[in-house]
């Protein structure tokens, strides 16, 4: 085939066109909620880098954390240290889940379905045969690939192809339609079946078929990825740098964070009105839509937050979202009421304002 023929493929395909990269956050940029989180075991969380879910069952416990070690091209990873041991796990995976929506262009289902190619970087003090999963959860489907580490704590690249599947269309919608997973440890329930090289309906024992180590089995242990990559197509493509901003807004769809100030300051979330003497209600005005109805998401007490109407502050003594918090797919707006002890006067307006406390936040969660 002509260069000329080839790059014509590759436009047709999709895969030399921008925006290619199905998975969000994947050079570890955006880490609005913690850069480290410490004792994790047992779990299964969203911690630090955005958009990426790490299930941890009983494999030893972690320290989590958007680390600065990268490769070449890169300024952060995604670090699982293991600070306390298990040399019998459970399970251990990273994940990430990929909503309806941004799936339909693999075409699964129909007799058009395209082949993927997954690109990433890891780097790990133990080397071996690890596995990667693709889990259509719409449909109860899995195939997966193996890939080594061939040199201890050095960043190498790898890319894993998967079959196209004319079985089970993902479902055009905003829910989990695919699991991404990466293996790191596993019981007997996970790895005493065969590799799914070609898509099956999921078998649990095929899950971490291909697996011959265990992160996790010693305090030594370290594991990073980063540079992230799923796309369409046969031949993995440089990953697809994008700005900052572009990749924090996709981060915010699925979760957003308002933090106080710093510098002995207070931060206005959101203007309200006074609904009687101890409650009032307010509208937040996110920058990002959310994928849709959050949980609420305090940094603990709803002591942190304050009324300020009338010239009088008032601490909080409740927080909630109202049941029109939609945020759905064109909805900017979240609603929700507070209370307080007493002091406010109906039909009043009111601020809500964090204290001056740089570890207070109201988040928005809207995961998958």
């Amino acid at each position: 085939m002509s260069k000329a023929a080839e790059l014509a493929a590759l436009i047709g395909s999709g895969q030399a066109q921008g925006n290619r990269n199905i998975i969000i956050n994947g050079a570890m940029n955006v880490a609005q909620r913690n850069t480290s989180v410490s004792s994790l075991s047992s779990t299964a969380t969203y911690s630090t880098c955005d958009r990426w879910m790490v299930q941890y069952g009983t494999a030893g416990t972690f320290t989590e954390s958007q680390s600065s070690t990268a490769p070449d091209g890169f300024a952060n990873s995604l670090k699982l240290d293991c600070t306390t041991a298990d040399a019998s796990p459970g399970y251990l995976l990273i994940i990430q889940n990929v909503e309806g929506h941004n799936v339909q262009q693999i075409k699964k289902g129909t007799s058009n379905a395209l082949r993927t190619v997954m690109s990433f970087h890891v780097r790990s003090n133990k080397t071996g045969t690890y596995q990667v999963n693709i889990f259509d959860k719409d449909n109860t489907r899995i195939v997966g690939a193996s890939y080594t580490i061939d040199s201890a704590n050095t960043w190498e690249k790898k890319s894993v192809t998967f079959p196209a599947d004319t079985t089970g269309a993902f479902d055009d919608d905003n829910n989990n339609s695919l699991q991404i997973e990466w293996w790191l440890a596993s019981g007997s329930t996970y790895n005493t079946g065969t590799l799914p090289t070609a898509w099956e309906t999921r078998d649990n024992a095929d899950r971490a078929a291909a697996l011959n180590v265990a992160i996790g089995a010693s305090t030594d242990d370290e594991f990073y990825i980063t540079g992230v990559q799923f796309e369409i197509g046969d031949v993995a493509t440089p990953f697809e740098h994008e700005d900052f901003g572009t990749t924090l807004a996709k981060c915010q769809r699925y979760y957003t964070i308002e933090k106080a100030g710093t510098g002995g300051t207070y931060k206005r979330l959101a203007l309200g009105q006074c609904q009687d003497s101890t409650s009032a209600g307010f509208i937040m005005s996110l920058s990002t839509p959310l994928r849709g109805t959050p949980t609420l998401e305090t940094s603990g007490n709803s002591n942190h937050y304050q009324t300020y109407s009338a010239g009088a502050v008032d601490t909080l003594t409740g927080i909630l979202l109202t049941s029109d918090s939609d945020a759905g797919t064109y909805n900017h707006n979240i609603a929700f009421n507070v209370t307080v002890s007493s002091g406010l006067v109906a039909g009043d307006a009111a601020s809500l304002v964090t204290n001056n406390n740089a570890s207070y936040y109201l988040a928005f969660d809207a995961e998958l």
